[in-house]
């Protein structure tokens, strides 16, 4: 079975297409970072007009780089949420329009259950079940994942997701878009003794987050530096309270892994989403999971931010659970607002 899918839920626009027995054909993605950098973030009508000019070109080059005709796909998978409406309505559209005219059944998948299976692309892939993290700039939840469409959530951030929190706390830093790889390049030179900044919720008896509080210390240390103002901290300065941001969300989001795994008795550890890609987050959960013989499993580096192959494997996936999910009614609706654990097989 041939599957072609379409991600548009945000920034980026990915179109890829996966064989059930082959694995993954062709992938290709246009990121809109350099059109959203001079604006600090997404410009969501912005976001959406750009769908519009790049889904049908990168349709063609993974149709040219697969070396197959579009009478060979089988069914269209498209995100359907969550996500921006207008960008997730490109995607929606551009899927159900081919399938009306190719006559091919399409199938509306989770947003970040594609995040979520990502993984299992890899060439060491995960056994079920394991405890899932989802990070990226919208989301932040520790799942039990006993299958596809088993979903248990454990926890979930209460305001701010992690993402979020680093680009917001970057952005106070007078640092450029997107802020997490820029705050995280920073606080490898910082002094981690210089600035011992919060760590929300860390004691909490539950597997919830809290991040806004954080942002708000950074916010705090720049307004009471001495230098009077971020264009009058020294680099160095900078680097030690990005430093200290980093390792405060870092060491949460580690102690939270490490008790969701001893509170299941689970051994695996799957991280996915744009923060997955963090190094010195991946340091210190490999080294936690070390010390307790679990294993932590991640997506490759090209697949820890949104794409379109993620969305063609999620709804293979779903397909071999139930042959049926596909159909051929083109009437489409998209849902801004998906919480994961509602989905079922």
């Amino acid at each position: 079975m041939l599957v072609l899918g379409v991600e548009s839920s945000c920034d980026e626009t990915g179109l890829a297409l996966f064989d059930t027995d082959k694995g993954l054909l062709a992938h290709a993605l246009h990121s809109q970072i350099a059109m959203h950098e001079e604006y600090g973030g997404v410009v969501p009508e912005l976001a959406s007009r750009d769908h519009i000019r790049r889904a049908i070109p990168l349709l063609r080059q993974v149709l040219q780089n697969a070396d197959v005709p579009r009478s060979a796909i089988d069914v269209i998978a498209y995100t359907q949420g969550p996500g921006l409406a207008g960008a997730l309505l490109v995607g929606a559209s551009v899927a159900c329009g081919l399938g009306l005219a190719l006559d091919k059944p399409v199938l509306g998948v989770h947003h970040l259950e594609g995040h979520l299976l990502s993984p299992l692309l890899s060439a060491n892939p995960p056994e079920f079940p394991f405890i899932a993290l989802l990070v990226s700039g919208g989301h932040t939840q520790l799942m039990r994942v006993d299958g596809v469409g088993q979903y248990l959530l454990l926890g979930e951030t209460l305001d701010d997701a992690a993402g979020e929190a680093f680009d917001k706390s970057a952005k106070l830093l007078g640092l450029p878009y997107p802020g997490g790889p820029a705050i995280s390049r920073l606080a490898e030179f910082g002094n981690p003794d210089a600035y011992q900044l919060p760590r929300p919720m860390l004691h909490a008896k539950n597997f919830n987050f809290s991040f806004s509080g954080l942002k708000t210390a950074v916010l705090t240390v720049i307004k009471n530096h001495p230098a009077k103002g971020i264009a009058n901290i020294c680099e160095q300065d900078k680097a030690d309270i990005a430093r200290g941001f980093v390792d405060a969300i870092v060491d949460v989001l580690t102690a939270k892994c490490m008790t969701a795994l001893k509170h299941t008795g689970l051994k695996r550890l799957v991280v996915a989403g744009g923060v997955g890609a963090n190094q010195q987050l991946r340091a210190a959960l490999n080294a936690a999971a070390g010390a307790r013989r679990c294993k932590v499993f991640y997506p490759e580096m090209e697949f820890c931010t949104d794409n379109g192959a993620m969305i063609a494997f999620a709804g293979a996936m779903r397909l071999q659970a139930d042959p049926a999910a596909a159909s051929r009614d083109y009437a489409f609706s998209v849902k801004p607002r998906w919480p994961l654990d509602q989905i079922k097989i």
